[in-house]
């Protein structure tokens, strides 16, 4: 029997909450993560100064773009953390 439904007199929307939310912050915690690892790649892509930097921010930039929309990371921080590495590529493509 499943322990949820045979609570003490819970709302279903409650119980549906209970099941939610473990599985959206799972989600979320995914998005983020993925989105952190991609931006380290393409930072160390641009230090390195490698041909696959522009795909590497290319691909960082979607991440974080999923990671908004699965609601990890808020749109302005994503947004900031765009900017700073077409700043950094546009550095290191110029020095």
């Amino acid at each position: 029997m499943n322990t949820l439904t045979h609570m003490a007199k819970k709302k279903r929307s409650a119980l549906k909450r209970i099941r939610q939310a473990p599985r959206r912050a799972n989600i979320k915690t995914l998005a983020r993560s993925s989105s952190r690892t991609a931006v380290k790649t393409a930072r160390a892509a641009i230090e390195s100064k490698s041909e696959g930097a522009a795909d590497a921010v290319k691909a960082a930039a979607s991440a974080l773009d999923k990671a908004v929309k699965r609601g990890g990371i808020h749109k302005n921080a994503a947004a900031r953390r765009k900017s700073r590495l077409a700043k950094r590529t546009a550095t290191a493509k110029a020095g």
